[in-house]
């Protein structure tokens, strides 16, 4: 068993700029099909941040601070479209079932980190069988999508293990001005024209659990989310 690489080491072999650089270049590729993400990433509301290996208790102390902040940041500047983006590079390059094992590892962890008495996100449900659930840290709810490098799907194929949380609120934003359905529309539309396909899993908040489409693997009619609210 190798041990996770110390912080200066971290920053010495993929320091943020770089990170910051590489996933830029990716979202801005032609072919990327998010056109949200892209005008994220182009007007700079994007917060990127790189870590240790995904799912480690040293990458979950750093993560738990770094949302923290950010979730200020949501509360400070409620109108702006925002993301954060954790970046894992010394997480080996493993199959989508072991990247899933990975996600929802962090993901657990993170909660079990959260604040003690922390509310859940207001509006969704914290169990992750219902059609209404979404990962919620810090009272926040957020729609996480998972990348790395052997994922199947062309769109979620990032060089590194990475996590972007996507605030709900914000599509809750678009759906008001009346934005969401069409650009759901041409973001499905680009993706059949990157892959021939959309992501099986896709469906809209409040038709089935979310939870299916993290970590971008195409779940099993029977798959049962390991995550679980800590009571």
């Amino acid at each position: 068993m190798t041990s996770e690489p110390s912080p200066s080491a971290l920053h010495h072999s993929t320091d943020s700029d770089d990170a910051d650089e590489r996933f830029r270049a990716f979202v801005e590729s032609p072919a990327f099909p998010c056109l949200a993400g892209k005008g994220v990433v182009h007007s700079g509301g994007h917060q990127l941040e790189v870590f240790g290996t995904l799912g480690s208790v040293r990458s979950t102390r750093r993560l738990a601070g770094a949302l923290t902040d950010f979730v200020s940041q949501l509360q400070s500047e409620p109108t702006s479209l925002r993301t954060f983006v954790a970046v894992f590079p010394p997480t080996p390059a493993n199959d989508e079932l072991e990247f899933e094992r990975q996600l929802w590892l962090q993901l657990q962890r993170l909660h079990d980190h959260d604040a003690p008495g922390a509310i859940w996100a207001p509006g969704t449900s914290d169990d992750p069988e219902e059609p209404t659930f979404a990962f919620s840290y810090n009272g926040t709810a957020f729609f996480v999508i998972g990348l790395h490098p052997n994922s199947s799907r062309l769109a979620r194929r990032f060089e590194w293990p990475t996590l972007v949380f996507n605030p709900h609120e914000q599509f809750q934003q678009l759906r008001v001005v009346n934005k969401f359905e069409r650009l759901r529309t041409v973001v499905r539309d680009r993706e059949i024209a990157l892959q021939g396909s959309i992501n099986p899993n896709l469906a809209d908040f409040g038709e089935r659990s979310e939870a299916r489409q993290y970590s971008g693997r195409q779940t099993e009619d029977d798959w049962q989310c390991p995550f679980h609210r800590a009571k």
